[in-house]
C-alpha cells in the first residue's frame, strides 16, 4: 500500500550505531589520558559502565537516562570520590565529536528518502535521547533536510514504546495511524509500540539479530512481530516507497 507517512527510528536504523559508539568511547578515553587520568582501556570502560549504570538507576526511564555527559559525570564521581564537572564535560564533548565524525548512513538511505519525497510521503524520525544530540546526528548523516519532523523522548517525557512517541510525530505530519508505517530495529520499542496502536511495522534487522535474513525470529513475543521484515534499505524502499 502507499503510505502517507513513514516514521523512522534513528540509531541502528538510519546508520550502524556500534562503530560510532566505539569511536566515541575511544576518543573519550584518549581525552581522559590528556587530562591526567592514568586509565588503561579496561579501567576506562569500567568507569564508563559504572557511570551508565548509576545514571540509569538514579534517573527515571527517558532521555536523561541515555545522557553520555551524565555517564561520565557519575563515573568520574564514583572513581575519584569527588565532582569533576569540567572533566566530565570534556569527555562528553570528545565522545560526541568523534561519534558524529564516524557516523555513516546505511547504503540506500538517501535514495530511499529521496524516493519518499518524490512520492509526497512525509518522513518523521522518532527516537529516544536528547533533541540536541539527535539533531546533530541527522546533520552528520546529511539527511536533516529530508526529515519533516523529529520527535525525541526528551520532548515527550518518556521512551519508546510509549504511545506518544508515535502519535506525536504523526500529528506533526498530519497523518492518521492507518496511513503510516514505522521502521525500526528494536522489536520491543519500535515494533511493539507501533503494533499497540495499529500502525504497520517494518523491522529493520541489518545484523540479523532477530531473524535469518528471510524471516523474523518466531521466538519473539507476538506483540513484537512486524508486518514486514527487512535487512537493507533497498528492501525498506520496496515496502514503504
Amino acid at each position: 500500500m502507499r503510505y502517507e507517512a513513514v516514521l523512522f527510528d534513528l540509531d541502528d536504523t538510519l546508520y550502524p550505531y556500534e562503530p560510532a559508539a566505539t569511536a566515541g568511547r575511544t576518543a573519550a578515553f584518549e581525552r581522559a589520558r590528556t587530562l591526567g587520568y592514568e586509565f588503561d582501556r579496561e579501567t576506562f570502560e569500567t568507569v564508563y559502565e559504572t557511570g551508565r549504570r548509576e545514571a540509569k538507576r538514579e534517573v527515571p526511564a527517558g532521555a536523561a537516562s541515555h545522557d553520555r555527559f551524565a555517564y561520565f559525570k557519575r563515573g568520574l564521581e564514583e572513581y575519584t570520590g569527588e565532582p569533576r564537572p569540567g572533566d566530565a564535560h570534556a569527555l562528553g564533548e570528545a565522545y560526541w565529536d568523534e561519534f558524529c565524525e564516524t557516523m555513516a548512513p546505511f547504503a540506500e538511505l538517501r535514495p530511499t528518502l529521496s524516493a519518499l519525497a518524490s512520492a509526497g510521503t512525509a518522513v518523521a524520525v522518532t527516537t529516544n535521547l536528547q533533541t540536541r544530540t539527535q539533531l546533530r546526528k541527522l546533520s552528520a548523516l546529511g539527511v536533516g533536510d529530508a526529515v519533516d519532523a523529529l520527535v525525541t523522548s526528551e520532548e515527550v517525557g518518556r521512551d519508546k514504546p510509549g504511545s506518544a512517541m508515535f502519535t506525536l510525530p504523526l500529528a506533526r505530519v498530519d497523518c492518521r495511524v492507518g496511513d503510516a508505517v514505522v521502521v525500526g530495529d528494536n522489536p520491543a520499542a519500535d515494533v511493539a509500540g507501533a503494533n499497540a496502536l495499529g500502525i504497520d511495522t517494518v523491522l529493520f534487522d541489518h545484523a540479523h539479530a532477530h531473524g535469518d535474513g528471510d524471516a523474523v525470529d518466531e521466538t519473539l513475543p507476538e506483540t513484537q512481530h512486524p508486518d514486514h521484515y527487512v535487512d537493507s534499505f533497498a528492501a525498506v524502499r520496496e515496502v514503504v516507497a
